[in-house]
């Protein structure tokens, strides 16, 4: 594999970038994951479906919704990565276009990566300090309106703990521990936000070009953090993507160990 070229300016631009760095690449292991979580003190249940395709020493993810793939994915283990560009369905796509990007240039390796290593702990140990670190991405004032675009309960107390202002936007919460009410369509919090977080699930769900087309539009700095499709995102940094969080397959909510997530900061 080569190295990735110039930044894409769209979702559909990444996957064409994809293809010239996978060469003859083969996706040696293809599958999906289920996962549920709910906090200690909480009574929320997150539930989060991730696809995952393996080139070489990368894993490629994205999250999905239920009913979009099924598990005859696993058949397309050992089939050329090109294949899995050109897919139907957008989550496999992205991994796909993940794993050959990560494959070329893996974060552990790019000098614009800070590594930061999450602690051994239980589950709410290391979501809080996986989020208290991806609220560092975004270096807000107090007042600060953030529209965070996917949304997690210690993300939003990381958020107010900087004296900002969460505006919150996600497709499958209604509202948050506190009782905080959750727009289901991204478009209500865009228009107001002095500065935006967006999880890299948009990459899969088709809304990443429209917040990103947004934000360049009003100057607006925005943060992305992935699990799905980080070495995707990671391809805008410099192209209207001012920071990033990426973390890489095993995911930190998967081990109770200490793990590594990599944080970028650079200019819209």
């Amino acid at each position: 594999m080569t190295a990735p070229g110039p930044a894409p300016e769209s979702v559909a631009d990444v996957v064409d970038l994809a293809r010239a760095v996978a060469d003859d690449a083969v996706a040696r292991s293809v599958f999906f994951v289920a996962h549920g979580t709910r906090l200690a003190g909480s009574d929320q249940r997150y539930r989060n479906r991730y696809v995952l395709v393996r080139v070489g020493d990368s894993f490629g993810a994205c999250a999905f919704e239920e009913g979009e793939l099924d598990p005859d994915v696993a058949d397309l283990s050992g089939e050329p990565l090109a294949g899995l560009l050109d897919h139907a369905a957008q989550p496999l796509r992205i991994a796909a276009a993940d794993a050959a990007l990560g494959a070329a240039a893996p974060h552990r390796e790019d000098p614009r990566a800070e590594l930061r290593t999450l602690p051994t702990g239980t589950p709410d140990v290391r979501a809080v300090a996986r989020d208290a670190a991806v609220a560092e991405l975004l270096a807000v004032a107090p007042g600060t309106r953030v529209a965070l675009i996917g949304v997690v309960n210690p993300l939003v107390a990381a958020i107010r703990e900087r004296g900002a202002e969460p505006l919150l936007a996600d497709r499958n919460l209604e509202r948050t521990h506190w009782g905080d009410p959750v727009a289901d369509d991204h478009r209500a919090v865009l228009a107001e936000a002095d500065a935006v977080l967006a999880t890299g699930m948009t990459l899969g769900n088709g809304s990443f070009d429209e917040i990103l087309a947004a934000c360049r539009e009003r100057g607006v700095p925005l943060a992305v953090y992935a699990q799905s499709g980080a070495a995707v995102a990671r391809s805008f940094l410099g192209a209207g993507l001012t920071a990033l969080s990426a973390e890489h397959f095993p995911f930190s909510q998967f081990s109770a160990d200490a793990s590594p997530m990599y944080l970028y900061r650079g200019r819209a």
